[in-house]
């Protein structure tokens, strides 16, 4: 009785080809599930890249490559600078900043706290922040061209948004409103987030 092979079986009579063609499948099948573990080798924190951060602290040394043994290739030297997040080794980040340069950084000194730079959308502009999301709304204050403020919110058209100045008697003049999302160098065109 269990001598004999079962029918469609991996019995005596299954040739080497059908079980090479056998094999190839579950091979295949499990290559299916593996997209999801790669994925993961390759984006360690299993967030979406890119995405926008900030620099926690100061000063942050910024690496040629992934890893205190590169050299460094330059340092930041204010807290809560906006970068995004391109890519990820381990611990370490690859980012890029404002101008398009690329470098890495240890995870540590990276925060998710949202901040921008004011890009007006006409050569030699501004950017108006408004006390409501309307372009009718009061004025409240004009930023040049690369200004920092935090981003607190969007909604895909305005962000929620508040900016910090020195002013000429060296007092801190602040200020909070909504500027249009498109006119910010830290967000995505049409990013929702709270």
């Amino acid at each position: 009785m269990f001598d004999q092979p079962l029918h469609g079986g991996f019995g005596r009579h299954t040739s080497p080809i059908t079980l090479l063609r056998v094999l190839v499948g579950l091979l295949l099948a499990l290559l299916l599930c593996v997209p999801p573990v790669l994925a993961q080798a390759g984006n360690p924190s299993g967030l979406p890249l890119p995405r926008f951060a900030s620099t926690r602290s100061d000063p942050i040394n910024v690496r040629v490559g992934p890893g205190t043994k590169y050299e460094v290739a330059w340092t930041y030297l204010q807290s809560v600078i906006p970068v995004e997040i391109v890519q990820e080794f381990d611990t370490w980040r690859k980012i890029r900043d404002m101008d398009g340069t690329e470098g890495w950084v240890h995870q540590n000194l990276l925060q998710g706290t949202r901040a921008g730079y004011a890009t007006p959308l006409l050569a030699n502009g501004e950017v108006a922040i408004r006390a409501t999301p309307s372009d009718t709304a009061s004025l409240r204050a004009r930023l040049g061209a690369g200004f920092k403020v935090i981003i607190r919110e969007c909604d895909g058209a305005w962000c929620d948004v508040s900016a910090t100045s020195p002013a000429g008697n060296g007092r801190a003049a602040s200020y909070a409103g909504y500027v249009r999302q498109e006119e910010l160098w830290g967000v995505y065109p049409d990013e929702v987030f709270d």
